[in-house]
């Protein structure tokens, strides 16, 4: 399969990447610094793009079978709006090449999960350091509940560095009120790869935990 990765310069993002190039698809990417990638792979192409330049989305996305949003970025503190800008563009991109398949990561603690990321996420992480972060990642799932897509949200726990398992749970009503679930990166890299081909969770947002 021919697959876009978008944020594949991130921990989640990398790992998709190799876990990808694994299994046998044709993997893409888009980074601002391609030198930040020093995977070498035969099946691996690395564009230089800006997610939120509509132009360099729309080359990337031409040829794909599926789009992989990894997206994410470090100013949690400063009112921006990356996330949503970049969701916009790909959804245009995709709309545009006659892209069906994207599958996004955001997090539990969005939308109606709100509350589920556990009670220090809730009372104390998402309020004071992460607040515009997560308003964000708000904008971005409705953006793309929006779309014509066939799209599918996933919403992680808290993420780790963990190994890759396969026996973690999926579901729509994951996490904890009281507590914080986590899952590794590596785990929901394969569980987004899971489901590329699966219709299970079409046009839903589905939690992920250990």
């Amino acid at each position: 399969m021919n697959i876009l990765i978008v944020g594949g310069t991130g921990k989640t993002g990398r790992l998709l990447i190799s876990q990808g190039l694994e299994e046998g698809h044709c993997i893409t990417v888009m980074v601002r610094k391609p030198n930040k990638l020093k995977i070498n792979n035969p099946n691996l192409k690395v564009l230089k793009g800006n997610v939120l330049n509509l132009e360099n989305v729309e080359t990337a996305v031409q040829g794909q079978d599926a789009v992989l949003s990894a997206l994410g970025h470090k100013q949690f503190f400063i009112k921006t709006s990356i996330l949503s800008k970049g969701t916009m563009n790909i959804i245009r991109a995709m709309e545009k090449k006659e892209v069906d398949r994207f599958i996004c990561i955001t997090s539990l603690g969005i939308n109606e999960s709100r509350f589920r990321l556990g009670l220090y996420y809730t009372l104390f992480v998402i309020p004071v350091i992460l607040f515009f972060y997560f308003r964000d990642k708000s904008k971005q799932e409705k953006l793309i509940a929006q779309s014509n897509l066939d799209w599918t949200i996933v919403r992680p726990g808290q993420l780790t560095n963990g190994r890759k398992r396969t026996n973690y749970q999926h579901g729509p009503n994951l996490g904890s009120y009281i507590l914080t679930k986590m899952i590794s990166r590596a785990s929901v890299a394969h569980f987004l790869l899971k489901n590329l081909t699966s219709n299970l969770y079409l046009h839903k947002a589905v939690g992920i935990t250990n």
